[in-house]
């Protein structure tokens, strides 16, 4: 055999991205470089130029990674549950042969595969003894994406793109999804249940709504169907507003966002959808996480933070969207 083909029999990837949804949009700009430094890797050994690409995820996740067209398999096992399911998973990691993996999730879970996979392989992560280790002292003090790109930097690959998401738009149109080609902008009121000092006042989101409503811009509130009682709150002070809650999958949060003059939301997984998109948006923060390290990121973002998130005004959200939302610099 010669060293091209022992090389060409080596491109066996393996990303592992568990969650959670902020993240994992987030880490569409490393897994579109991880594909782009392989493919090279492969077609500059002299192979098809299409290296064979591995994501380890969880359930709610498997359709995303399988619609970023970055990984040839996907396996939502990553969270395997008990001692027996964890070593069946990294039996099949181990006899999947991977050449490389990219630990992204970098937790102690994700760590303990690499001490428990035999034989070892090149790993790129935090785990204590492997090849490619992300060993920046601060690296817990770092955004997200930045993080990455510094991680994959450390592992060989220089560039690490934003993030795209127009991949990941759905099938429907928005004017479809909405039933009406009117002009729109989204409100993301929710955050995870068991953080409530995350989420702003729902009545204050119903303020910005109405404040949209009066100008024209149709008020599209976004959230799982968990979340219907903000949507109520929401339109119990501007009733026009359009209530999609438990409406629409990850896909179609990608579509509309792609169509809205502004969205305004909290520190929650949806609003890193929107704002990648490039939606004119406002991310609100309370003293609960810290936007330097896990802000929305994308083409026009403007975040607000408040020791409490409640002192964050309904005008301080349009002044920050200004001319999206019909509202001149003398009325900000």
């Amino acid at each position: 055999m010669s060293r091209a083909d022992v090389t060409r029999a080596r491109q066996r990837i393996l990303v592992i991205k568990l969650g959670a949804l902020g993240d994992f949009a987030q880490a569409l700009g490393p897994f579109e470089a991880i594909r782009t430094h392989h493919d090279e890797l492969d077609a500059a050994t002299g192979g098809s130029g299409h290296a064979h690409i591995t994501l380890l995820t969880t359930p709610p996740f498997r359709k995303l990674g399988e619609d970023t067209g970055f990984f040839d398999a996907v396996w939502d096992d990553g969270r395997a549950k008990g001692f027996s399911a964890m070593l069946s998973l990294v039996r099949r990691m181990s006899w999947a042969r991977f050449t490389r993996v990219y630990d992204l999730q970098t937790s102690s879970r994700s760590s303990l595969y690499f001490h428990l996979l035999w034989p070892r392989t090149e790993w790129s992560g935090i785990a204590r003894g492997c090849s490619h280790p992300h060993a920046n002292p601060q690296r817990d003090l770092m955004h997200t994406i930045d993080r990455q790109a510094e991680q994959l930097r450390d592992a060989g690959i220089a560039h690490t793109p934003m993030p795209d998401v127009a991949r990941l738009r759905g099938t429907r149109p928005a004017a479809q999804l909405l039933g009406t080609d009117a002009p729109y902008g989204l409100l993301v009121p929710g955050a995870a249940p068991h953080r409530p000092a995350k989420r702003w006042p729902a009545e204050y989101f119903g303020e910005v709504a109405r404040a949209w409503a009066d100008r024209g811009l149709l008020p599209v509130i976004l959230g799982t169907a968990g979340e219907k009682p903000l949507a109520d709150a929401i339109r119990a002070v501007a009733p026009s507003a359009l209530d999609m809650t438990g409406a629409t999958s990850l896909n179609d949060i990608v579509t509309l966002a792609l169509g809205a003059r502004a969205a305004a939301g909290n520190d929650t997984g949806p609003m890193h959808l929107v704002s990648l998109a490039g939606t004119p948006s406002v991310a609100l923060f309370g003293s609960d996480s810290d936007p330097a390290l896990c802000a929305p990121r994308g083409a026009s973002v403007s975040v607000l933070q408040a020791p409490e998130i409640s002192a964050i005004t309904p005008e301080a959200v349009n002044a920050a969207l200004g001319s999206c939302v019909g509202i001149s610099e003398a009325e900000a």
